[in-house]
């Protein structure tokens, strides 16, 4: 899950204030410049990334996000695994490269990529290097001035949709075969989330399993298979600095795989929140403010950009709540583990508490959901 901040900062994140090591250069938990500089100006073929400096880019509840700079000032992004990881196949630098590079040349826009490391002795773990892309990241408040009108708002949610619907557009022959199993995609993930929430348990919780089995008992039969993201929310994008109706790029794909494009969608829709219902955001986010489309306008804009059927999406809607109650409860065990502890910003007791009290509000969403179903 993205934990970027939002708004006011122009780039892949926002970095954190971080420790200075000798000769003044930053040094950052995880991707020590020491190590990246000399790493980078062999790869690159430029010597001023020998005397870089590395820092944390705030948040990372998963994927470790860091900004390099160059001794001249060229700023590139590296991504990694977290410190230690509860799951670490959720955490493959290789398919997010692979992905990222398939998609250069296509009409969803993503950052350029540099370089894939798979040697651990460099930092301790596999990582990739990307451009950093300009533009704004947001969250739980939008930049000032940026996005105050509804028609920006619109088309700020119309700019998401278009570009996810661009995702599942995605011609799979000659650039992502063997990406994902080309069936089944629905039964793999209720085993995979079910699987990841065992690994994840620290606490009974009879309400999370239970959904596990009615989801199971309620699915649907897949119609096709696309590209996937995984986990796309507005959050998981940077809008273009000045236009809102722009996506500049889209980041996080470490969940991406070939499956249910419904998928995404029902899970956008979990992330929106629902002013007109009084059901929250389980993030912070924009998408319940004057101006923003209710989770149905976003349904039915998806099914025109798309041109698919959308009315077995409650289900979908269902089966995020379930894996993003999941992903919850995986946080929380990362937590209480201390692999997320690099940089300043490490979470507290108070993000610990959010993260387990976010599992029980997706679980009731999600058994509510599956109810309307059945009534």
């Amino acid at each position: 899950m993205t934990t970027a901040a939002s708004g006011t900062n122009p780039a892949q994140g926002t970095p954190a204030s971080d420790a200075r090591g000798a000769g003044g250069t930053r040094v950052a938990r995880g991707a020590d410049s020491s190590a990246v500089g000399p790493y980078l100006a062999e790869r690159l073929h430029d010597d001023s990334w020998r005397r870089c400096s590395v820092a944390i880019i705030s948040g990372g509840k998963s994927n470790l996000t860091f900004l390099v700079t160059s001794g001249t000032g060229e700023e590139v992004v590296l991504r990694r695994p977290p410190l230690s990881s509860v799951l670490a196949t959720a955490h493959d630098m290789a398919r997010e490269h692979r992905v990222l590079t398939a998609l250069q040349d296509t009409p969803v826009p993503v950052p350029r990529v540099r370089l894939l490391c798979d040697d651990d002795a460099v930092i301790g773990a596999p990582f990739y290097v990307m451009d950093r892309v300009l533009g704004h990241i947001v969250r739980g408040t939008l930049p000032a001035g940026y996005a105050d009108t509804g028609r920006q708002r619109a088309a700020m949610t119309t700019a998401l949709v278009e570009v996810l619907a661009a995702i599942h557009r995605v011609e799979i022959v000659g650039r992502l075969e063997g990406f994902g199993p080309p069936s089944g995609y629905l039964d793999r993930q209720l085993r995979r989330w079910t699987k990841q929430w065992e690994a994840s348990r620290q606490n009974p919780l009879p309400e999370l399993d239970a959904l596990a089995g009615r989801l199971a008992a309620a699915r649907p039969r897949q119609r096709e298979t696309t590209l996937v993201h995984g986990d796309y929310r507005l959050d998981n994008v940077i809008l273009d600095p000045v236009d809102p109706g722009r996506v500049a790029g889209v980041l996080d794909w470490e969940l991406s795989t070939l499956g249910d494009p419904l998928a995404d969608v029902g899970l956008l829709l979990v992330y929106w929140g629902d002013k007109q219902r009084g059901v929250p955001s389980i993030v912070p986010t924009v998408t319940t403010q004057a101006g923003f489309p209710d989770p149905d306008e976003v349904a039915q804009l998806y099914q025109s950009c798309s041109g698919r059927d959308v009315s077995d999406l409650p289900w979908y809607v269902a089966f995020g709540s379930f894996k993003l109650a999941v992903i919850a409860a995986g946080v929380a065990a990362r937590m209480r583990a201390g692999a997320m502890s690099a940089g300043p910003e490490a979470p507290g007791q108070d993000a610990l508490d959010a993260a387990a009290a976010a599992v029980a509000l997706l679980v009731a969403q999600g058994h509510d959901v599956l109810s309307g179903l059945a009534g």
